[in-house]
């Protein structure tokens, strides 16, 4: 059996904003109906490796809270979103530094 639904006495400007409201809705769904990542936590040394900086100045900007972090039992951990995050580009405005 084929349903219909007919329209009475409305607008074409009230037939697209309900287009624009379903269009909405939906990529709303789109969103946060998305499979999550789960979270990858660096330890210590791999952050370090990977920032490609010594594990003391790990420990020095976690002491300063430039970067936070994350413990359970004695683990100290750090969210890789978070560090990538925190990268901000420079543009050529950046002069000196051990990589030149």
């Amino acid at each position: 059996m084929k349903s219909s639904t007919i329209l009475h006495e409305i607008s074409p400007d009230e037939i697209t904003s309900c287009f624009h409201s379903i269009q909405k809705e939906i990529k709303d769904l789109r969103e946060n109906l998305q499979p999550k990542e789960p979270t990858e936590f660096l330890t210590r040394n791999e952050l370090a490796e990977l920032l490609k900086c010594d594990i003391s100045t790990i420990h020095n900007w976690t002491k300063r809270r430039i970067l936070k972090a994350y413990g359970i039992g004695n683990r100290v951990l750090y969210k890789r979103n978070e560090i990538e995050s925190m990268l901000i580009p420079l543009n050529g405005d950046f002069k000196g530094g051990q990589d030149e």
